[in-house]
């Protein structure tokens, strides 16, 4: 033990004794650790938002929509759910509730205007259901009912970012709106959910579901996507084969025929999510962690250079009784502490990189750095010390000490 604390306090006072030297040769840890914990930490930021936006949508939701493969769509094929699809699944599927049919009558975006104000927005025919089912909830006014969609009525739920493009007050309730040349009363406005990826999420219009069949007309072939909630969590797989088993069915679909649509639930949006950016942080963190082993070449280089520098010294300890394994230890100690004090700045160093470029982004996500990602830091760093050190300590043990001891 004595030794070991004898070693460390002669490593620590050799990197006093040479702290510039020592600090360009931990530079290439410090800037492969800071590039490391940069990129996890901005990745990792990002993924914790997201994350938190699908929890948003309920675990135990699940949504179905059509599947159209590329090569059907080059055929000129398009596959649909339908209203049947939609009453097959409320009367032949049990344990669920909130099943919310929903599609758009006027395309992917519409032109909504106030006055002399327009903006392009997205524009969904909805049920009473989908509030729940999609846990959207009035911050203003009410959401649509049973009656405005039994009586096809022309109103309007908005989100908040809608009262910013068109120029609304701030409680627009009772206005009216233009919609693909109809008249909408506004009679509520969601609560805002932010931003993600710099787009907004409460940039939408509501309308009922029987407004919008009668708006689209009777001509067009409605494609609609379906939302529910699963009662028993625990049942969530059960219901999800029961589902796929009755579409399949209903499409008459022969045995071992893709799916001509899709079903997901929250928590495989999510797990979907996790695995691209864990393969997207694996790629960066390989890329940017070249530099890692850059560095631990440049710490071996000049522990090599120390070992030629200190060859005098090194026979003094050696006629003096120091054993080889504590010359050995001396030097690997040297090297290890070099590169976990690269390390620690380079892991302050990063999180101030990441925590910056997240907010020079807009709307960009806090930058986070993982407990997995500080323990990586200092475990790479270490390990790279111990690594390089090596072949430098190895030499610095061998020397003969007569030899050493007549070294000019």
């Amino acid at each position: 033990m004595f030794s070991v604390i004898e070693s460390f306090r002669s490593a620590l006072q050799s990197i006093r004794a040479h702290s510039f030297r020592s600090f360009l040769t931990s530079l290439g840890i410090i800037i492969g650790v800071a590039s490391v914990i940069a990129v996890v930490s901005i990745v990792h930021g990002l993924s914790t938002s997201i994350s938190e936006e699908f929890k948003g949508l309920g675990s135990n939701s699940l949504t179905v929509r059509s599947d159209t493969s590329f090569e059907e769509a080059m055929q000129g094929k398009r596959n649909v759910l339908s209203l049947r699809d939609y009453n097959n699944i409320v009367e032949h599927i049990d344990g669920i509730s909130n099943v919310s049919p929903t599609f758009s009558p006027f395309g992917f975006a519409s032109t909504v205007r106030n006055g002399s104000q327009s903006a392009s927005t997205r524009v969904s025919a909805v049920t009473p259901a989908y509030r729940d089912a999609n846990q959207v909830f009035p911050a203003m006014g009410r959401f649509i009912t049973a009656g405005d969609n039994q009586s096809r009525r022309r109103v309007v739920v908005i989100g908040s970012k809608v009262i910013e493009n068109l120029k609304l007050p701030e409680n627009p309730v009772g206005q009216f709106l233009e919609i693909g040349g109809e008249w909408f009363k506004i009679i509520g406005v969601t609560e805002s959910k932010g931003e993600s990826f710099g787009f907004s999420q409460d940039d939408y219009a509501l309308i009922p579901f029987t407004t919008g069949q009668a708006v689209a007309g009777n001509d067009v072939k409605l494609d609609i996507a379906i939302t529910f909630n699963v009662n028993d969590i625990e049942q969530l797989e059960a219901v999800q084969g029961r589902l796929t088993s009755m579409l399949r069915q209903s499409h008459k679909l022969k045995p071992g025929e893709r799916n001509d649509f899709e079903v997901q639930s929250a928590q495989q949006l999510t797990d979907s999510f996790d695995s691209i950016i864990t393969t997207i942080t694996l790629v960066l963190g390989g890329i940017v962690g070249i530099s890692l082993l850059v560095g631990g070449i440049g710490i071996m280089n000049i522990m090599l250079v120390s070992v030629t520098e200190r060859t005098r010294e090194i026979g003094i300890c050696k006629a003096l009784g120091a054993q080889r394994h504590h010359i050995l230890m001396q030097f690997l100690i040297e090297a290890t502490t070099l590169s976990l004090l690269g390390g620690l700045i380079g892991l302050g160093l990063g999180y101030l990189l990441g925590f910056g470029a997240a907010k020079l982004i807009p709307n960009f996500p806090d930058a986070v750095v993982p407990w997995w990602a500080i323990l990586m830091a200092f475990g790479f760093s270490s390990g790279i010390g111990m690594l390089f050190g090596i072949m430098p300590a190895a030499k610095a043990a061998n020397l003969n000490p007569i030899d050493a001891l007549r070294y000019e």
